[in-house]
């Protein structure tokens, strides 16, 4: 078996000179197993091992004592021992979730508190060749794609490792006896209460008596296959999204050629995407990525909301897809301004400087910078107001002798909706003077017989 789990290691670069491993051990066969293979070849390997375990408080008793075995044998192995204790079922209850979810999230944020502790590389987690099996056919009753289908990788972001992968549980239970270890045993994975404990105990089971005893490497090796290919998909998507994408800040643009791509590529720039905004692509299903090229069909200004506060827009069949952050609602506030003070708006880092220049004694040029621009400053009577859109705002452009409405030059300048509400508008006299970034009003425009000019210079989020 350690010739296997070896030959796992190497061809999938698990491990480098000198790294420092974390070990998860729950104390059951799997991790037992991993804790003592990993053991017996580090001096090959030249890592160094510490483990972690995490007590869920599930069984009582029995919990502590997986704790106190574990710790044990750390202390056998002159091993580096941590733990934690968590109250899985009150975390379970606080956040409205299962206890298998809330066991896991409370298991990697103990494994990532530790790594940054000790400066950790690696953290090795004893997922086996039927765990992988399990996976594969839960996936495929939830309707998974081809990215289900390989099921568990053997190592996740450069940093989770599994070098049991490639070994069935037969093999890890003949390792223990081999070995004499003696490896705690939770009762409740005998139970079929979970969906994976019903597919372990009784699907795999009836699969093997009935259909193919060799089931479980059979859908290994579909892993294998199917990773190969998605590798390549994989690949073109990449090079498709580079060149049809564009991230900014919050939000990821998908120009509409890239929708004229194979729907496959097309799926996988969309999850590209959602990961760039959110770090990954939990919650959103296969239902949402439909929704989000349906949408581009659409007539422009159709929107989607979607799980993790992310939305879409359709820009006239650019897809936006952008993170609605609180923060960024309409701000209802004036921010009044003041003619030679630096007039700083820090909750929003903008500052605006303002000045009085005769109109005879320089030369302007007003098509310089989209962030400086020039007034009649006879005309203005009344308070200098920075604030943003509101319902009914309404703007007189260069050129034209009648107002209209702003959202309707919002969408004949193509702005797209999930920004509107953060252009900053000049106003005097409560009239929109400058849609900051965009327009200059008519009647506030410098004419040949003006005597002073003021000049306005905005600095800040739009520029």
């Amino acid at each position: 078996m350690l010739d296997k789990v070896l030959q796992t290691i190497k061809e999938n670069s698990m491990f480098c000179t000198n790294d420092k491993v974390i070990v998860a051990v729950s104390g059951g066969p799997d991790s037992m197993c991993l804790l003592h293979a990993l053991n017996s070849i580090k001096n090959k390997l030249e890592i160094n091992l510490v483990v972690a375990h995490v007590n869920h408080c599930l069984r009582g008793k029995e919990s502590d004592e997986d704790e106190e075995y574990v710790k044990r044998i750390c202390s056998k192995l002159n091993v580096d021992f941590y733990n934690i204790r968590v109250d899985i079922n009150k975390i379970s209850k606080e956040k409205g979730i299962s206890s298998e979810m809330a066991g896991r999230t409370a298991r990697y944020e103990f494994f990532e508190n530790v790594r940054k502790k000790i400066g950790a590389q690696k953290i090795a987690i004893a997922h086996n060749a039927n765990d992988q099996a399990e996976t594969i056919i839960m996936r495929i009753m939830r309707g998974t794609g081809v990215s289900g289908l390989i099921g568990i990788k053997p190592i996740r972001d450069g940093i989770f490792v599994r070098p049991l992968i490639k070994i069935n549980r037969e093999e890890i239970e003949y390792y223990c006896e081999k070995n004499n270890i003696n490896p705690r045993i939770d009762k409740t994975n005998l139970e079929n209460i979970y969906s994976r404990n019903k597919v372990r105990l009784e699907l795999i089971p009836y699969i093997k008596e009935n259909f193919n005893k060799d089931i479980v490497m059979t859908l290994n090796r579909l892993s294998d296959t199917v990773n190969i290919d998605n590798d390549y998909l994989e690949y073109v998507s990449e090079e498709k999204y580079k060149l049809f994408c564009e991230e900014k800040d919050e939000k990821v643009i998908l120009y509409k050629n890239g929708f004229l791509q194979h729907k496959a590529v097309v799926s996988r720039m969309i999850r590209k995407a959602i990961s760039y905004l959110t770090g990954s692509t939990y919650n959103f299903e296969k239902k949402h990525i439909l929704d989000i090229i349906n949408i581009q069909t659409h007539n422009t200004g159709t929107t989607l909301n979607l799980p993790n506060n992310i939305n879409v827009y359709n820009n006239y069949g650019n897809i936006i897809i952008y993170f609605n952050n609180e923060e960024d609602t309409k701000d209802n506030k004036e921010y009044e301004l003041f003619i030679g003070k630096d007039n700083v708006i820090s909750k929003k880092s903008i500052k605006v400087t303002m000045r009085i220049i005769a109109h005879e004694n320089e030369n302007i040029n007003f098509r310089e910078n989209n962030f400086i621009k020039y007034f009649d400053y006879d005309k203005i009577k009344d308070k200098i107001i920075l604030r943003y859109r509101r319902n009914g705002d309404r703007f007189t452009t260069i050129g034209m002798s009648r107002s209209k409405k702003l959202k309707d030059m919002f969408i004949n300048m193509k702005i797209e909706k999930n920004i509107r509400n953060k252009i900053p508008l000049i106003c005097f006299d409560n009239e929109i003077s400058w849609i900051v970034g965009y327009r200059v009003s008519d009647k506030f425009k410098v004419v040949e017989n003006t005597k002073e000019i003021l000049e306005i210079k905005f600095e800040g989020e739009e520029n």
